[in-house]
């Protein structure tokens, strides 16, 4: 048999399609003691994660129930092998990025304080909005209360398969889609990360769906905002440290853009910090992948690499090759 830790506060209903050979050990929070165990499957909450690792012996293969594993290596060490959840988070991301898209175009924000206002009145304030997002369009009648997403045209700077998902779901919105990734392809038409300075100057609407590396740390900074169209759209359903905060804020204090984000740095984001104050920009706090459905497809996929660990055959997830 193989012992697999799992967090205790999973219900052990949605365990039932774990593959034969496979002795499920529940853990729970403010463990404090050791357990031997084959595999460990962490709490989806870092920090109870951490604390529970440091009670954990003989563990091989990790399996996240997250796509995002950044915090792993560094606390599991070199000699472990890691998985990520990959697909487990598509619906609800990709979801979350359509809805932020229209939250902005909407200004369902807006409209939310003036619902609480009571005062009709001050739709005219959408006109407003527009003018200042978007000066060079000059008077327009009747005044704009909203924008369109059809015909947009829209960046999506990274093409995994939550990217994917992102595509499927505006294609029925007629927009024209770029796409960017760290390595070109065709079929779909993907372009290099390095051709992105010359791709920003087109787009209404920005979406960044990257995983966090050295390489995507702080990709959107200043000069890239400074590239961007007037008024155009920033999507962060990624990593916060992937957009550099200081920049994002100057830009929008500046009104040069907008922004909706489901993920900042530092995280979580402090009372005071100047973000929520910013004009232009719609936050949610790092809730994009959850759904009352996540758990069921997270622990699919881990159920999937568990049958292939047991079995010998290769896995599909593999952000780190133990050594």
């Amino acid at each position: 048999m193989v012992r697999v830790g799992y967090p205790a506060r999973i219900d052990a209903s949605l365990l039932s399609g774990m593959p034969v050979g496979a002795e499920m050990v529940p853990l729970e929070a403010g463990l404090d003691h050791d357990v031997n165990l084959d595999v460990w499957i962490p709490d989806a909450l870092t920090p109870r994660a951490k604390e529970i690792w440091q009670h954990l012996r003989g563990v091989k293969l990790v399996l996240s129930l997250m796509a995002g594993t950044e915090w792993i290596p560094e606390t599991v060490g070199p000699h472990v092998t890691i998985c990520n959840a990959r697909g487990a988070h598509n619906v609800a991301t990709a979801e979350w990025t359509v809805a932020a898209i229209f939250t902005s175009l909407k200004y369902v924000p807006l409209y939310c304080e003036i619902q609480a206002s009571g005062n009709w009145k001050r739709r005219k304030e959408a006109a407003e909005l527009f003018a200042r997002l978007h000066p060079d369009e000059g008077a327009i009648y009747p005044p704009v209360m909203q924008e369109e997403l059809a015909g947009r045209k829209v960046l999506m700077v990274g093409y995994g398969s939550i990217g994917k998902d992102i595509e499927r779901m505006l294609a029925p919105f007629d927009v024209e889609l770029m796409r960017v990734a760290r390595t070109a392809r065709t079929e779909p038409m993907v372009q290099s990360v390095s051709e992105l300075d010359a791709l920003l100057p087109d787009a209404d609407i920005v979406i960044l769906i990257l995983p966090l590396t050295p390489e995507s740390h702080g990709l959107i900074g200043a000069r890239e905002m400074s590239l961007m169209k007037q008024g155009a759209l920033l999507v962060n359903a990624a990593r916060g440290p992937v957009v550099q905060t200081d920049a994002l804020v100057g830009a929008l204090n500046a009104g040069r853009i907008r922004a909706a984000i489901d993920v900042t740095d530092p995280e979580p984001l402090p009372e005071g910090h100047p973000l929520w104050k910013c004009p232009n920009l719609y936050i949610t706090p790092h809730i994009g992948g959850s759904s009352p459905r996540f758990m069921q497809r997270a622990l699919k996929v881990v159920a999937g690499e568990l049958e292939r660990y047991i079995q010998g055959e290769p896995l599909e997830n593999v952000v780190q090759a133990a050594i």
